[in-house]
């Protein structure tokens, strides 16, 4: 890694008359660094009026932004008692900074605050007028990071996700081939919501759905212990900064803006304008409501982790097992909304559990024996369980499967008879369980007396499950499992429209 720097820093006087003692200083401190690093070079000092210009060169690993910041404390110091003197500001004129690749690009890297260029495997970055600031937030050292992931995510573009079978339960005879979703719209059992990806739900479907809640909860989670806890549907922008959500999928969220205030003469002309047009004056309403600093619950886990934050669980406490029924996740889908289960807004329960690597790896089990307890005996279901991993993960050599990998995500596909051939059509991923090692345990700083600390969920999607079912055993209750019928005998009547 090579970097060149040439920086100005602006004192609060004219420096002039001390320019000996300044050149002097710089020398020393270049003594001082190179102690530390061989390959550092302090070159083209230059003094004028009230400013010092210099370039820094680097060929190993200490970086000379960080010595600017280190060389601004060190003269404050020195010349703040001599002569009354302080560095008022440090900014880089241009920084270019070379680095290897681990790949060729195969396209041009865009990134902000700085122009790119790349020879075969050799990087360079480029900044201008940069402010000291900058420098401290540590910038520098994530934008060459953020290169290096993108031109290894351009190997991987558009190859999906690892995925590798693990068990199937076999085929079974489905009661029906057609789409639960439309002939619920026909009976009158579901509308579309007021807006896009939305559902009400009558009685008769409302009534399923509960169901599949009630049996969720009463024959997987509370049999191991999980605990109800309630949270909000809010979720502030810092907590998806630490779980990544927000530089991961910020085109999926629903964003919330407050208002600006809450002072009824500020609200006049949005008011007047909405009882005379009868519309809603946007441009008005811009005015009065503030920037988004919170979305929509996208999945209840990153908020359970909050809760978390900074905390040290008891021995005695382990694992910790809770879930949420209350949060309803939005997720905008745009074009890929497909009936009930393929929606942006969703019911689902999250359980997430917190513990030592050995207590995850067992909990991992037992939720798998009762998951297929579920599927098998209750809903009968033609499904299958695969080890999937993103494309991020398979490129870190991050796969495997349940006997030899400890982190990753068991997805759990139901087959959709409606959708055509079992071999060929695709199958609905309708539950998933995963371990998520130390990543969020981290982020929270969340810690224990004595265990290292690993985490992981699996979240219920509720329509998901009632899709995977109704798709394969109708809307006819006669036709339903045993199994199933336990917990749901007959459906409500509903309401008779004229």
């Amino acid at each position: 890694m090579k970097f060149d720097l040439k920086a100005t820093f602006t004192f609060s006087n004219d420096i002039s008359s001390i320019k000996k003692e300044i050149e002097n200083f710089v020398s020393n401190y270049s003594k001082v660094i190179i102690e530390k690093d061989k390959s550092v070079k302090i070159e083209n000092i230059k003094i004028q009026k009230n400013q010092l210009s210099l370039n820094v060169t680097s060929a190993g690993v200490f970086r000379p932004h960080n010595a600017l910041l280190q060389m601004k404390n060190s003269m404050s110091q020195e010349f703040g008692k001599k002569h009354k003197l302080g560095v008022r500001e440090i900014v880089i004129e241009n920084y270019e900074i070379q680095f290897a690749l681990e790949k060729k690009p195969l396209k041009k890297v865009t990134i902000p605050f700085a122009d790119v260029k790349s020879k075969d495997k050799l990087a360079t970055i480029s900044l201008k007028n940069v402010d000291e600031e900058f420098l401290q937030r540590n910038y520098i050292d994530r934008m060459i990071s953020l290169v290096k992931e993108k031109v290894e995510n351009q190997y991987y573009e558009g190859k999906g996700e690892f995925w590798k079978l693990i068990w199937e339960s076999g085929a079974k005879k489905p009661v029906w081939t057609k789409d639960p979703t439309e002939e619920m719209v026909k009976l009158g059992w579901l509308k579309q919501g007021p807006t896009k990806g939305k559902w009400f739900y009558r009685p008769q479907i409302t009534a399923i759905m509960k169901t599949m809640e009630k049996i969720a909860v009463e024959e997987v989670l509370k049999p191991l212990g999980f605990q109800e806890i309630i949270e909000s549907n809010i979720v502030p922008f810092d907590v998806w900064l630490k779980t990544g959500h927000l530089e991961g999928m910020p085109g999926e969220f629903y964003y919330i803006a407050e208002p600006a205030t809450r002072d009824a003469e500020k609200w006049v002309r949005f008011v007047d304008l909405t009882k005379i047009t009868k519309e809603v004056p946007f441009d008005e309403l811009k005015k009065n409501v503030s920037i988004p600093n919170a979305g929509i619950c996208y999945a209840q886990c990153p908020v359970i982790y909050w809760s978390f934050k900074g905390k040290t669980i008891s021995e005695k406490s382990l694992p910790v097992l809770v879930y949420d029924n209350t949060a309803i996740s939005g997720r905008y889908e745009s074009g890929g909304r497909h009936g009930i289960e393929r929606v942006d807004e969703f019911h689902r329960i999250e359980p997430v559990y917190i513990g030592t690597r050995e207590q995850l790896l067992k909990l991992r089990e037992k939720l798998l024996d009762r998951y297929k307890h579920v599927f098998n005996k209750i809903f009968e279901l033609e499904w299958r369980m695969a080890w999937v991993t993103p494309w991020y993960m398979t490129q870190a050599g991050k796969i495997g499967d349940t006997s030899s990998q400890d982190t990753g995500t068991i997805d759990f596909e139901a087959y959709m008879p409606y959708r055509g051939d079992r071999k060929k059509s695709e199958w609905l991923e309708f539950q998933n369980l995963s371990i998520l090692g130390d990543k969020y345990i981290k982020a929270f700083n969340i810690k224990a007396q004595k265990s290292e600390l690993w985490s992981g969920c699996s979240g219920v999607g509720l329509e998901r499950w009632t899709t995977a079912f109704l798709a394969q055993k109708g809307l006819d209750p006669n036709k339903w499992p045993a199994g199933f019928r336990k917990y749901l005998k007959e459906l409500p009547k509903g309401i008779e429209f004229l």
